[in-house]
């Protein structure tokens, strides 16, 4: 049991995060999911992830609070004595134009989706210099990448999770840590459901919208199945930015 990876998703109760853990989880990995507030889907996600033999958690923290994340991280390493995978996960969006974006929402976006890396992955990453060894994926987007109307505060915050990415992965290296970042395109999630899908689907080469199981794999790839692989941004987008 010892040389189980212990996995923290942040984010990992719905969507992306949950298909990130379930996918860990059928790998062999003990999965902690951390969520915002909906205590009945984490619930069933650590239900499932028990179910496939991980020895699962469910931690209610918010990510953009310094003092609670480090709270949080504390008691995983009491619990778990280790963090061998982080997937920084956790994000929400405030979408408008910008000339007409409160201050609120900018923030609330910079926070959850950006901030959250750094108060997580700072002494996450502490704990994996010690071990000489551990994966960070960053979820990114290809908003981050080519830019979205609408969303300025969520492409810059991704862009942002790009760059961090890249710089990490530098820093880490010599530690045995990888730090690679995934670039969503269009994701069948509660967050692209009221999206204007048809519309969508004509300008990705594969004509679909992705599963969240595609970005599972490619960050269950990116933790395990790889050992040469660091400061990537990899897109799983039907072809969407090429």
């Amino acid at each position: 049991m010892e040389d189980k990876k212990v996995a923290l998703i942040t984010g990992g109760s719905r969507g992306i995060g949950k298909a990130c853990a379930i996918e860990l989880a059928k790998a062999g990995c003990d999965v902690i999911i951390n969520y915002a507030g909906n205590d009945e889907a984490a619930n069933k996600t650590v239900e499932e992830l028990k179910a496939l033999g991980s020895n699962a958690k469910a931690m209610k923290f918010d990510v953009s609070n310094q003092e609670l994340v480090e709270h949080a991280i504390k008691e995983i390493i009491e619990q778990y004595k280790k963090i061998d995978i982080l997937v920084n996960n956790a994000g929400i969006t405030r979408d408008g134009l910008f000339m007409r974006m409160n201050a609120q929402n900018w923030l609330d976006v910079i926070n959850t989706n950006l901030n959250s890396a750094y108060y997580v992955s700072n002494p996450v990453a502490k704990i994996m210099i010690k071990q000489r060894s551990g994966a960070i994926i960053n979820m990114a987007s290809i908003s981050g990448i080519y830019g979205n109307a609408g969303q300025a505060n969520y492409s810059t915050a991704k862009a942002g999770l790009i760059g961090m990415t890249k710089a990490l992965a530098k820093e880490l290296a010599s530690r045995n840590i990888r730090v690679n970042a995934v670039a969503p395109g269009f994701i069948q999630t509660d967050m692209t459901k009221d999206l204007p899908q048809e519309q969508i689907v004509d300008r990705i080469p594969l004509k679909r919208l992705g599963e969240p199981e595609d970005i599972a794999k490619t960050v269950k790839f990116l933790a395990l199945d790889t050992t040469y692989i660091t400061g990537q941004v990899i897109g799983v987008d039907g072809g969407l930015v090429i």
